[in-house]
């Protein structure tokens, strides 16, 4: 490989993740992100299983326990705030529903961010609009910086990938909806939490919820609904903010205070739901890793470790192959293919499970919450959570010289 400037679309965790470890590997690293900076905040995600395993591969579990979120576990809540069912976070050996090591997107980046320097260079405010490829390398083309040449692109810009859209095809083909939407925010600390997750159901695929923040003057609220596929602007977060707050007019619970602080928050995101299933995860040069390549929706738990223990394996086979692709996306794929398909299997009843549609439904779900730590629920329930550690980790240190 003549060219080792391998250049990354994405700075959120799979992007700096495969930065770090290119690097490591002797590669050049440039990541470009269209947001102005870091985005903060964001969702808690989980780390688990495999993903465990890369991040002490990496020397930064420390770093990560640094910024893990303090929480209890999960408890559902009727409209009244009384605790219906609940899940501590030491339920299934700490990777349960909510797991032992919980962190915000946003801290994970920076830790992840971090590590990949120095080395890596960060091309912020930017994205790429096109992408041509010949036997020698890729030129791309961004919206603002000039063209510049590189050996490989990786997309890792999640769900609405700009790299999967101009290698791959439209999102159209490429992106499946499972029936959901999900805004994210920070709140005032206004509602006693006693360190719980709390959520609470609503008719009509309804889920409000708030969980403990880093700091101690704010909580992580989040407002969910059901829906077939809607049309709105995503650069329109007024628009959104309304879409949501007419879907939660008239919820119970803590709802209004909620949507009251949704219109002030400066981090709120708006998404939907969706897998993304491809026959490859790579075009000639390009190749695409985590939620680009294979989004197996938040309600799997599992996107970070796919992200991480793909970036691992995408790197090592790149310097197990001496930087030759093809050799390297076939591998990748053939390594982590039978994780991620297992990753992508939604949990028992899928996002009627997350989000009921009638008050039946949410007591029958609230019922089996109470039951999910026994049988015959727990070995169904932790088949679902075990399937982060479902993969044998290949050992890339002895062949590059780590």
């Amino acid at each position: 490989m003549r060219n080792k400037n391998i250049l990354i679309s994405g700075a959120s965790i799979a992007g700096p993740a495969v930065a770090y470890w290119l690097r490591e590997h002797g590669f050049t690293p440039t990541v470009v992100e269209r947001a102005p900076a870091l985005r903060p905040g964001g969702q808690a995600v989980d780390l688990r299983g495999a993903g465990r395993t890369v991040v002490e591969r990496m020397s930064l579990m420390d770093d990560v326990r640094a910024v893990t979120l303090d929480q209890r576990g999960l408890a559902y809540v009727d409209a009244a705030g009384s605790i219906k069912a609940k899940l501590t976070a030491d339920a299934f050996g700490g990777e349960g529903i909510v797991s032992e090591i919980e962190v915000l997107r946003g801290d994970l980046a920076e830790v992840l961010h971090r590590a990949s320097l120095p080395g890596t260079e960060y091309l912020f405010d930017d994205t790429i609009t096109g992408i041509d490829q010949d036997d020698d390398g890729v030129t791309v083309t961004f919206e603002k910086a000039a063209p510049r040449r590189f050996g490989l692109v990786i997309g890792a810009d999640g769900l609405h990938s700009a790299v999967r859209g101009l290698a791959f095809g439209p999102e159209s083909s490429t992106v499946r909806p499972i029936g959901g939407y999900t805004a994210w925010f920070t709140a005032p600390a206004d509602i006693d939490l006693d360190g719980w997750f709390l959520m609470h159901n609503a008719p009509g695929g309804l889920v409000a919820s708030a969980r403990p923040g880093r700091l101690p003057r704010e909580l992580k609220a989040g407002l969910s609904f059901r829906s077939d596929p809607i049309t709105y602007d995503r650069r329109d977060i007024t628009q959104q903010r309304d879409i949501v707050a007419r879907r939660f007019a008239g919820v119970g619970w803590e709802a209004p205070r909620l949507v009251a602080a949704m219109h002030e928050a400066p981090d709120f995101s708006f998404d939907s739901m969706g897998q993304v299933h491809l026959d490859r995860w790579s075009a000639g040069r390009v190749a695409l890793l985590g939620d680009a390549g294979y989004s197996p929706s938040p309600l799997t738990g599992l996107g970070t470790s796919l992200a991480i223990v793909g970036a691992y394996v995408l790197a090592g086979e790149l310097a197990a192959a001496d930087g030759d692709h093809r050799v390297a996306f076939a591998r990748y794929e053939q390594v982590l293919r039978p994780y991620v398909t297992d990753g992508q299997k939604l949990p028992p009843g899928g996002v009627g499970g997350f989000a009921p549609g009638s008050r039946f439904d949410i007591a029958l779900r609230t019922m089996s919450m109470r039951w999910m730590t026994r049988w015959p629920l727990r070995p169904l329930i932790a088949g679902q959570f075990a399937k982060a550690g479902n993969i044998e980790l290949p050992d890339y240190g002895q062949r590059v010289g780590l």
